[in-house]
């Protein structure tokens, strides 16, 4: 495979878990699927809209640089608020701490997905 379909590739991996997540949410809340007796705000189903919206435009190259920076942030609020695993013992700590874990390595491919696009030294120009 080519250097630009690695590339295309690894940004589609890296939008998926935006674009799976929102839109699991957004069909629950609105009753398309079954959310498993979850109750949606209003809020979260904004919220869930413009996560699938982020993740497609990753996954199609379209503002990828800033929108990887967004959700970057996005992820490491996540990451404290949703999985402190520092506050839970046993199982629920290491369950915790996985989640963690993996919000930490999807920031990583976040940060390094907008370094490339932003014309590091290993930009997809160069590739």
């Amino acid at each position: 495979m080519p250097a630009h379909g690695i590339y295309v590739v690894a940004r589609a991996l890296l939008a998926s878990v935006f674009i799976g997540l929102g839109a699991a949410r957004l069909l629950a809340g609105l009753g398309l699927i079954d959310g498993g007796g979850a109750v949606y705000s209003f809020g979260t189903l904004g919220f869930s809209a413009f996560e699938l919206a982020a993740g497609l435009a990753i996954a199609i190259g379209w503002r990828v640089r800033w929108l990887a920076l967004l959700m970057a942030a996005f992820l490491a609020i996540d990451a404290v608020l949703s999985h402190p695993f520092w506050s839970h013992q046993g199982a629920e700590l290491h369950a915790q701490l996985l989640h963690f874990l993996k919000n930490l390595a999807a920031i990583g491919g976040l940060l390094l997905l907008s370094w490339v696009e932003g014309g590091g030294r290993l930009s997809r120009g160069s590739l």
